[in-house]
């Protein structure tokens, strides 16, 4: 196949541009190089700079393409509230040009990154009273301590659950809000062009080439940043707080399945499905798989952040049903071996 990819010298990116290649396809690969993410770097020698917002260059680089794999995105949880017009315009409005341009040059199928940011809280229940729909911890609850959300009417600290690509969409940041746009805009591509999309919610990415210790970068990397400075990672809230951390190489493998499978026979027009380890692992777990035997002990501060959720793990049973993805890199290998990963400057 021959295959657009955007965003193709980001981390996630250039791993997903490396397996397309690998199963042979033909790979055009475009990146705007945002300094968030790359810094001052040049693109690629494989790989063209080009903004996703402007549609008028996309003409050559549909000629042709079977399929276009969309990756670009500003990514990180916003710093600030003035960081909304940034997601906004290059996450929404270039997918929204992305998906003009496509459907004016005759390109119907898609494969979306999209992020588990967009469930905001996971599923929880509890023990005695069943399933909770929780909202947002009470500031005066998480100054005391009190991190966990309670059942409602016995006050007992939930449990969490796995959360099923049918869960709601409760965005609860700039980035997250700009993830659920770009569904909304691919769902309503789909139907007005009669085209077909996959979007990939990738949980927790880490692994060989993730951005150096930025606001905008994962924890892993803020954690190894730490470690590299002789540091103990600040581990927030209690530690407790439950994730699902995937290596960057089942992303790009998730990836090769979705276009293998939006260019032939997907179950429906479009589907979403979570991209998952299927292990899942506390906050302070992963800081002492980081630290290994010989490294700085984590330090549990109870700070915390407001609009973090508590616990959010992905079932990752829709994608091995219909994509016939599972993860092979558990935590447990993966996140001490990226403790010595080189990671981007």
């Amino acid at each position: 196949m021959r295959v657009l990819l955007t965003g193709a010298a980001g981390f996630i990116g250039s791993a997903v541009f490396e397996a397309l290649a690998a199963e042979g396809h033909d790979v055009v690969g475009v990146d705007l190089m945002l300094e968030q993410a790359h810094g001052v770097s040049k693109p690629p020698e494989a790989v063209r700079q080009l903004d996703v917002r402007d549609a008028d260059q996309w003409g050559e680089l549909l000629h042709g393409i079977d399929v276009v794999c969309h990756q670009a995105a500003v990514v990180g949880a916003g710093v600030t509230v003035s960081d909304l017009p940034l997601y906004a315009s290059h996450n929404d409005v270039g997918t929204a040009a992305l998906l003009a341009a496509m459907h004016a040059r005759g390109v119907d199928r898609l494969v979306l990154a999209s992020s588990m940011v967009v469930y905001g809280e996971g599923r929880y229940a509890c023990p005695e009273h069943g399933r909770v729909m929780t909202g947002l911890r009470a500031v005066e609850a998480l100054d005391a301590g009190q991190f966990d959300h309670v059942c409602p009417t016995c006050r007992r600290a939930l449990d969490w659950e796995l959360v099923p690509e049918s869960a709601r969409l409760d965005p609860r940041s700039s980035y997250a809000a700009s993830k659920v746009a770009q569904e909304h805009y691919t769902s309503a591509w789909v139907r007005q062009a009669g085209a077909t999309a996959i979007a990939l919610r990738y949980h927790n990415v880490y692994g060989p080439g993730m951005p150096r210790d930025t606001p905008y970068a994962g924890v892993a990397a803020i954690f190894r940043s730490s470690l590299e400075r002789g540091e103990s990672p600040q581990v927030f809230e209690d530690g407790r707080q439950t994730r699902d951390f995937v290596h960057v190489s089942d992303v790009a493998s998730a990836n090769v399945a979705a276009l293998n499978a939006v260019v032939s026979s997907p179950p429906r027009p479009y589907s979403a499905y979570n991209v998952c380890s299927g292990r899942p692992i506390t906050i302070a777990e992963t800081a002492a798989l980081l630290a290994g035997p010989e490294g700085p002990r984590p330090e549990v501060t109870g700070e915390y952040r407001l609009g973090d959720v508590r616990h959010i793990v992905a079932s990752p049973e829709l994608a091995a049903a219909e994509l016939g993805f599972v993860a092979s890199v558990a935590p447990e290998d993966g996140v001490p071996a990226f403790a010595s990963a080189p990671l981007r400057e």
